[in-house]
């Protein structure tokens, strides 16, 4: 099934070139002149800057030149290293930049037939879940010795880097808006892949071999089925973006890797594993100067038939190769972008894409909306930070599905304290927003806001039978185009993963259970992947602070299908039959944890089930295989309309021809009670009989306040 397209500002790259080819006139942009404010918000033109089409810089310009390959890009003055290491990944693999740039053939240059040339040109970016077509003409800023200001290519007749550099400007504003950004949003907006930000552990990688062996191995995995991967070195406090280091490499810059190999090399007469990565450097050159940069030692190890024969080749201008020791040493941050269509995010898996759209709206009756500006995600190659302020990425350490809350403490630990400061920072201020939040609001912030977290969109999705493993995607809408206007930060966000009980089907009023927990960044996509056990499950995308609005799309891959639902309702609506039924008045939660005792003496213990009834509902778990104390951990929500009639809880055996009851337990609950622990006796079936058993129960109830 095609990929839906969105025109954007209502362009049709189609009936604007007819029009053209109609009048005999070369494309012109209303929508993006060939002026100042298509370049720049802030800062002024170079002296000397003149548009030009490809026609006046030269005399034979072609779209491509000997096909694409990242030997096309080179950066320019602009500080936007992190699109076009972006665009380098995008050049080496033709299905993706096929995409982003469509009817290529087409749009090419005919010599033969001039006439067909109007100067238009149209481009492809994924954005929020649609694929939206951005049309440009081809003048491009040149500066006063002729040469393009920007993005360009190394052969100086081949314009497709410099007029998609062109359309990405426009899709965000202008060019200024290019500066400094996360290659994680740039390989999104190219692929509609699925990025995540790994964090290197430098010095456990430096120290345990068998670490960056499995890390290698990672990226290996990766870049074989056609995943792009960047990296980059953080500044530390004190450093500044786009310093170089001694060995030539620079602080807070895309690289791109193009190849990943492991091979064996022969030694001095004995074999050594040489685990090695090809990179590239977006600004075109090579500047790395440890082992294996170029013209080093190492190289006279081999001849040039053996480096060919073993792929330790260089293709383009900017490419190196460096030893992954020296790699895991220097750099800090590798993010990789997978593919979903080719169903094959990770070995022998085929996974299968749910998504829903959502908002975080304010209320008829809350406050206006505010958007709380962050500081925790590095911008590759922004270099106008304030005097004396230094840009540090946010916690992007991965929280893993199902991951119990108290293990591994350093991890959660460091997202608290990121939580705990902003909460102190403008706890005053959201202290007062959450007073006057309108319950009909849907922007209640992180888990720390518990008056106003639930209030935040909620998703269902449900996991049958066996453990399912998962990967949840968050991502925030685009607002760099709000840049001109003095706004373009993105918002911090997460989500919260919450268990529920088994036969929930509207908006939960109270956090019970906490299966998982994303970190929080000021970036546009938030990943988090894992394995989940069987069980239902509520999904809250939130802000990092209540009262900040904005659209969002939150994506679920799992092997199995796995529907993922929006819950709208505080309450089930009811049934035609349950219209002329009295209105519920007590919500009771029953948790039953285990059972114990069912084995009888010197006998094969039983397989086991157990049934939750109460009222006309009935809740059945899985079957216990040879179990005499079964963990259920089975929670279930009953809305009851007679609150004296009891809660019973009974199990059951599994037979050949019929099943036989092992015992009863029934519960009598009061009117708001809290979480109350019951051990009960099994009565009646088996029980009669000398097989002796109980119930670990836990349960809880309220007063129903909202009507069906």
């Amino acid at each position: 099934m095609p990929d839906q397209v969105n025109q954007f500002q209502g362009q049709s790259f189609q009936k604007l070139r007819r029009a053209c080819l109609r009048r005999g006139a070369l494309f012109q942009d209303p929508l993006f002149p060939a002026t100042p404010q298509s370049l720049f918000y802030r800062r002024k033109s170079p002296p000397g800057l003149t548009w030009k089409r490809p026609r006046e810089i030269c005399k034979d310009p072609r779209l491509f030149v000997d096909g694409i390959s990242t030997r096309d890009l080179h950066q320019g003055s602009l500080g936007n290293c992190w699109m076009v290491a972006a665009i380098s990944c995008l050049a080496s693999e033709p299905s993706l930049w096929k995409k982003v740039i469509p009817d290529h053939v087409d749009q090419e240059w005919n010599p033969k037939r001039p006439n067909l040339y109007a100067g238009i040109f149209h481009f492809r970016f994924w954005r929020l879940g649609r694929w939206t077509d951005i049309v440009v003409d081809d003048r491009l800023p040149v500066s006063s010795d002729g040469v393009l200001l920007f993005c360009r290519s190394a052969t100086p007749r081949e314009f497709w880097s410099a007029l998609l550099e062109k359309a990405y400007a426009k899709l965000n504003g202008c060019y200024e808006a290019l500066e400094g950004g996360n290659t994680t949003e740039a390989l999104i907006d190219f692929t509609g892949g699925v990025s995540e930000p790994l964090s290197l552990d430098r010095e456990a990688l430096s120290q345990h071999s068998d670490q960056r062996r499995a890390f290698f191995q990672t990226l290996a995995k990766a870049h074989e089925r056609k995943a792009l991967i960047t990296c980059s070195i953080r500044p530390a406090e004190g450093e500044t973006v786009e310093s170089v280091l001694d060995c030539g490499l620079v602080r807070g810059h895309a690289y791109g890797i193009t190849a990943v190999r492991k091979m064996r090399l022969a030694e001095m007469g004995w074999m050594s594993r040489l685990f090695m990565v090809r990179m590239r450097n977006p600004w075109g050159t090579t500047d790395w100067t440890g082992a294996w940069s170029q013209g080093s030692q190492e190289w006279h190890q081999m001849s040039r038939a053996e480096r060919e024969k073993m792929g330790l080749i260089v293709r383009d201008v900017g490419e190196f190769w460096i030893d992954f020791e020296d790699f895991c040493q220097y750099f800090t941050d590798v993010v990789v972008c997978r593919m979903v269509e080719s169903s094959l995010l990770w070995p022998s898996s085929h996974w299968r894409e749910v998504r829903c759209y959502g908002e975080w709206a304010s209320g008829p009756n809350s406050p206006p909306s505010t958007v709380y500006p962050s500081n925790n995600t590095l911008s590759l190659g922004k270099t106008n930070a304030k005097p004396g302020e230094t840009k540090q990425r946010g916690n992007r350490k991965e929280a893993r599905l199902g991951e119990p809350k108290g293990g591994k403490g350093g991890k959660r630990e460091q997202v608290k304290a990121v939580k705990k400061q902003k909460k102190e920072e403008d706890g005053a201020e959201v202290g007062g927003w959450e007073a006057q939040m309108d319950k009909r609001s849907r922007c209640g912030g992180c888990i720390n806001h518990r008056d106003t977290f639930l209030h935040n969109p909620q998703f269902m999705f449900e996991v049958r039978g066996k453990e399912e493993e998962m990967l949840i995607c968050l991502q925030q809408e685009d607002r760099r185009i709000q840049r001109k206007d003095g706004g373009g930060e993105n918002l911090p966000i997460g989500f919260e993963v919450l268990k529920v009980e088994v036969n929930r089907g509207s908006r939960v009023q109270c956090v019970v259970e906490q299966a998982a927990s994303s970190v929080y960044m000021d970036s546009r996509s938030v990943t988090l992947r894992g394995a989940l056990t069987p069980g239902r499950y509520v999904v809250l995308p939130t802000t990092f602070l209540p009262g900040a609005t904005g659209r969002f799309l939150l994506r679920l891959f799992s092997h199995s299908h796995i529907p993922l639902r929006k819950l709208k309702k505080d309450l089930l609506s009811p049934s035609v039959f349950h219209c002329f039924l009295p209105q519920p008045t007590l919500v009771t939660t029953v948790y039953l944890r285990r059972a114990s005792g069912l084995r009888p003496p010197k006998q094969k213990a039983p397989d086991v089930y157990a049934i939750v009834r109460c009222e006309n509902d009935t809740i059945r778990t899985h079957v216990f295989k040879a179990e005499g104390n079964p963990e259920f951990n089975l929670r279930a929500i009953f809305y009851r309309r007679y609150p004296s009639t009891h809660i019973s809880i009974e199990l059951w055996s599994r037979g050949w021809l019929w099943d036989s009851m092992l015992g009863e337990a029934r519960l009598q609950t009061a009117e708001s009670e809290r979480s109350r622990s019951h051990v009960i006796d099994l009565r009646g079936g088996q029980s009669r009989s000398g097989s002796r058993g109980c119930v670990y129960v836990e349960t809880s109830s309220s007063v129903c306040l909202t009507d069906l």
